[in-house]
């Protein structure tokens, strides 16, 4: 690598699937990412949940450290109400460096609920509880 690249991520790499205690979850993972990689890998999350059958995709988004512009808030609001109808059930974890108004927003826009949880450990708990 030349000296004036930077070193990107894919943004498939931060989406995946995982498995707790038998069930299978979409780790979204917004982690440490800039504005623009957030809206990048927003665009990406519908390719994996679409293709699952409606109500059924249990998805855990982590935004520890990530920033957040204009686009990028836009972009995660379309992607959240277009998955909707795929969506069981979700959590969100780092959530501090989310705008409040736009997490606000999100839920009214989205139609969806989308608790925040202080770890990882009780996020998945929750998502996996009946």
């Amino acid at each position: 690598m030349r000296q004036d690249q930077t070193k990107t991520e894919p943004p498939v790499q931060r989406i995946r699937w995982i498995w707790f205690r038998g069930t299978e979850i979409l780790q979204v993972d917004f982690s440490h990412c800039t504005a623009e990689q957030v809206q990048k890998v927003a665009q990406e999350v519908p390719d994996y949940v679409t293709v699952r059958p409606r109500g059924s995709v249990i998805v855990i988004t982590d935004f520890s450290g990530a920033s957040f512009n204009k686009d990028a808030l836009r972009t995660m609001k379309e992607t959240a109400v277009f998955d909707k109808p795929f969506v069981k059930k979700s959590a969100f974890i780092g959530a501090q460096t989310l705008p409040h108004q736009f997490y606000e927003d999100l839920k009214i826009f989205s139609r969806r609920v989308l608790p925040i949880f202080e770890s990882r450990e009780q996020a998945l708990e929750w998502l996996v509880a009946p």
